[in-house]
C-alpha cells in the first residue's frame, strides 16, 4: 500500500492517492464482508467488474485527510502535519 499526494485538478488542492495492489483490495472486501456478519470459508476468488483485480486506487478529496500509521496528511496539500 502506498499514500502519497493526488493529482486532483481542483483549485483547494491536489488530495490524496491510496494505491493498494490486487491482494490488499481482496484483503479489504473480506474485512468488509466480515464486519457485516458474513464469514465465508474455504477456497475463494474474488473478482472485480468479473476479472481479477491486479490494484485498487482510494482518492481522498483534498477537503478531508488520511491518518496511517498514526501521522496526518492533508488532503490539500498531500504533506503530513
Amino acid at each position: 500500500m502506498k499514500i502519497k499526494a493526488g493529482k486532483g485538478p481542483t483549485k483547494f488542492g491536489k488530495g490524496i492517492d491510496i494505491i493498494l495492489s490486487g491482494d490488499e483490495v481482496a484483503t479489504a472486501i473480506k474485512s468488509y464482508l466480515v464486519a457485516h456478519g458474513i464469514h465465508a470459508f474455504g477456497p475463494q476468488t474474488i473478482t472485480v467488474n468479473r476479472q481479477l483485480c491486479q490494484a485498487g486506487r482510494i482518492y481522498v478529496d483534498p477537503s478531508g485527510f488520511v491518518i496511517a500509521r498514526g501521522v496526518k496528511v492533508d488532503g490539500q496539500t498531500g504533506r503530513v502535519k
